[in-house]
């Protein structure tokens, strides 16, 4: 009653079939960095556009703030004139009071 033993592959089929784990775990690797590759670029890209956003923003309320100091500084400059105007008619109402005194 001798069992033989269970045949045992050949040592090269072993060595092939190693082999081919090992080439699929790379394979399997390689284009897990590829993922994280394409998924970083993604990323640049919107950190890029959102960058580019938030200078537009930036630049649009610069021109806001720019538009209402320049409407400001015309307010002024019309009340100044309001202002001349009032001390004018003022100053022209004392000299015709005058006169007819």
């Amino acid at each position: 009653m001798n069992k033989s033993p269970a045949p045992v592959p050949p040592r090269s089929e072993a060595s092939r079939d190693k082999a081919e784990q090992l080439r699929k775990a790379a394979e399997k690797a390689r284009q897990e960095r590829e993922l994280a590759r394409d998924a970083a670029e993604a990323e640049r890209a919107a950190n890029e556009e959102t960058r580019h956003a938030a200078e537009a923003a930036r630049q649009a309320l610069t021109d806001e703030v720019r538009a209402t100091t320049e409407g400001l500084d015309a307010t002024l400059e019309q009340m100044k004139i309001v202002e001349e105007m009032r001390r004018t008619l003022r100053e022209f109402r004392d000299l015709k009071l005058r006169g007819t005194n």
